[in-house]
C-alpha cells in the first residue's frame, strides 16, 4: 500500500440485490474527511432530508451532501417520471460542474446505479463525466442494477447480496440502521 500520489481517478461500485450498498459507499465519507479530504455526497433517487446520513455530514466542514431524488421512481409511462428524469438530471450536472472545478477528492454518487438502470439517468453521460475525472479523484457509485458497462469502467466492484433480511420477517426500517 502507498500513500504517494495518485496517478489515476478511482471507480468504485456499490451493487446488487442486498442490503449495506449506501452503507458501505457513505463510510467511505467519513473515512475520507477524517483524512482532510474533501467529500461530495449527491443522492439520487432519495428524498427523505431526515436521514441519519443527513444528519451526521451535515456536522462535516469538509463533506457537503444533497438529495436531488424525488423518491420511489414510478413507471416510466407515469406523469411524475417526467420530473423524477429531470430531478436525477439537475443532480448530476450539479456534481459534473463541481467535479470539473476541482473542488473535491471523494465523490459519493448514491443510487446512482438505480438511476441508470431506472432511465432517468443516460448510461452515456455518467460514462463520459467517468472517463473525464481528474487524476487522485474517487468516485463511488451505490444502487441496484449497475450496468455491464459501469462494472466495465470501475477498478473494484462489490455485489451485496441477500442471504437473509429482516424485512422479509416484518421488521419495518429502523431509524440508524436503514435511515
Amino acid at each position: 500500500m502507498t500513500d504517494g500520489p495518485l496517478t489515476a481517478a478511482r471507480i468504485l461500485v456499490f451493487t446488487g440485490p442486498g442490503k449495506g450498498k449506501t452503507t458501505a459507499a457513505m463510510g467511505m465519507a467519513p473515512r475520507a474527511a477524517g483524512h482532510g479530504l474533501r467529500v461530495r455526497i449527491m443522492q439520487f433517487v432519495k428524498s427523505d432530508p431526515t436521514t441519519g446520513e443527513i444528519a451526521a455530514f451535515r456536522r462535516f466542514d469538509n463533506v457537503s451532501i444533497d438529495q436531488c431524488g424525488l423518491g420511489f421512481v414510478p413507471k416510466p409511462t407515469h406523469p411524475r417520471f417526467a420530473a423524477h428524469r429531470e430531478a436525477a438530471g439537475a443532480g448530476l450536472a450539479t456534481v459534473a460542474n463541481e467535479i470539473r472545478a476541482g473542488r473535491w477528492d471523494v465523490v459519493v454518487l448514491d443510487e446512482l446505479c438505480v438511476a441508470v438502470a431506472e432511465g432517468l439517468v443516460p448510461e452515456a453521460d455518467l460514462l463520459g463525466l467517468l472517463a473525464a475525472l481528474p487524476a487522485g479523484m474517487v468516485v463511488a457509485l451505490s444502487g441496484r442494477g449497475a450496468t455491464a458497462a459501469l462494472i466495465e469502467v470501475a477498478d473494484t466492484v462489490t455485489e451485496m447480496c441477500c442471504i437473509k433480511h429482516g424485512f422479509d420477517v416484518g421488521w419495518s426500517a429502523q431509524r440508524g440502521v436503514e435511515n
